[in-house]
């Protein structure tokens, strides 16, 4: 069997690592357009249900990245001056780079060599393969040649945001909102290494014009952040990598397969990053497709429609959480003007998945925090 794997991502590697080990006589070409230690992005982080299912399905892989991984139990909101911390929300992280190398020293368990500093100027001819697999992110050659085919819809939101590292090893992760004299910005920032932390800085569209960032450098911008967010800073650099202020693209596909190609990840949906799942998402989505591939005899034509049935109902709930979080982040600024504990409120019902009585179970000492401030108001 004739296998290309499109991206040397975590999606990727973690695609090829399965694939050869159900499949040991599979020929797997993986194609990656950066150098093997080329990483963008800093940090990318799991919630305990991301980590509790790759134990329960993958307990190899998982206990690989255990150890490696920065963990905390609470999550923080700073609005105001006032941070309020909401407990019960755990999550863990990892330097993407770090976790790229672990992924590639399982693989090469396996005897599969990526193709790494390839660019993929088009699309692998699908009559070459029996299967190709498209782990190559948002910008995925394979989809972009075959949108058509897949149904292809991407819409920007409108806020800008800029990923950065930092010296400052945060708690937890937390989100900052400060006002100025531009407008009102946001940043998720999260300790990935005893000694690092991603830092995402986010604003509306008038808020990133009013500051000039259209005519800035990257080297200006970062600068300018690390001024805007001193005080959460307290007084460490930001550190730039490619720290381009973007748009977040919402991308989706009517279609998961066509013909003998299959998308996964980033190529198949993107789901905004304050919900901290994408790189959960993309290995989910591997193993679901290797699990379809082994169940069906590795027959591609019945495996591919398996895959999109059984993953398809868990994906599209966490991606309307994730569409439901990001509407909350496009209008921010607005819900600013509440105070911190109401604010907090808000912000944790974003997703419109939680009730106040779950929200009881698992974070008690954030809602009686809440109600106090509720009784407070209430008889003022």
């Amino acid at each position: 069997m004739k296998i290309c794997i499109a991206g040397g991502g975590p999606a990727g590697l973690y695609a090829a690592c399965l694939l050869k080990t159900r499949r040991p006589d599979a020929q797997i070409d993986l194609i990656e357009q950066n150098p093997a230690d080329a990483t963008f992005g800093f940090g990318v982080v799991f919630s305990d249900k991301a980590l509790e299912f790759l134990e329960a399905g993958d307990p190899e892989t998982h206990a690989l990245i255990a150890p490696a991984l920065q963990t905390w139990s609470d999550l923080a909101l700073v609005h105001r001056g006032e941070e309020i911390r909401i407990d019960g929300i755990g999550f863990a992280a990892i330097g993407r780079l770090h976790l790229l190398k672990l992924l590639q020293q399982r693989l090469a368990g396996t005897g599969v060599a990526p193709r790494y500093a390839t660019t993929m100027r088009e699309a692998p001819d699908p009559r070459d393969y029996d299967l190709v697999v498209a782990c190559d992110g948002a910008n995925s050659v394979v989809r972009q040649a075959h949108a058509a085919a897949f149904g292809t819809r991407i819409e920007p939101l409108a806020n800008r945001f800029a990923w950065y590292g930092t010296t400052k090893p945060f708690a937890a992760l937390t989100q900052t909102f400060v006002d100025t004299p531009y407008g009102p910005f946001n940043a998720h920032h999260y300790r990935y290494a005893p000694d690092m932390s991603t830092f995402i800085a986010e604003c509306g569209p008038q808020t990133w014009a009013k500051a000039g960032f259209g005519a800035m450098s990257e080297d200006d911008s970062r600068k300018a952040c690390e001024a805007i967010f001193a005080e959460a800073l307290d007084g460490h650099s930001l550190v730039a990598n490619r720290s381009l202020w973007r748009n977040f693209p919402r991308i989706s596909n009517e279609r998961w397969h066509a013909q003998n190609m299959v998308l996964v990840g980033d190529a198949l949906r993107t789901a905004h990053f304050s919900i901290g799942s994408g790189t959960r998402l993309a290995l989910e989505d591997a193993f679901a497709l290797v699990q379809a591939l082994d169940a069906n005899g590795f027959d591609v034509a019945k495996a591919l429609p398996a895959y999109a049935a059984a993953r398809r109902p868990a994906v599209e709930k966490l991606v309307a959480a994730a569409d439901a979080s990001a509407e909350w982040y496009e209008n921010f600024g607005d819900r600013m003007k509440l105070a911190p504990w109401d604010f907090a409120w808000s912000y944790i019902q974003r997703s419109g998945r939680i009730d106040r009585e779950k929200l009881r179970r698992l974070a008690p000492g954030f809602v009686a925090g809440y109600e106090a401030h509720a009784s407070r108001k209430g008889a003022a």
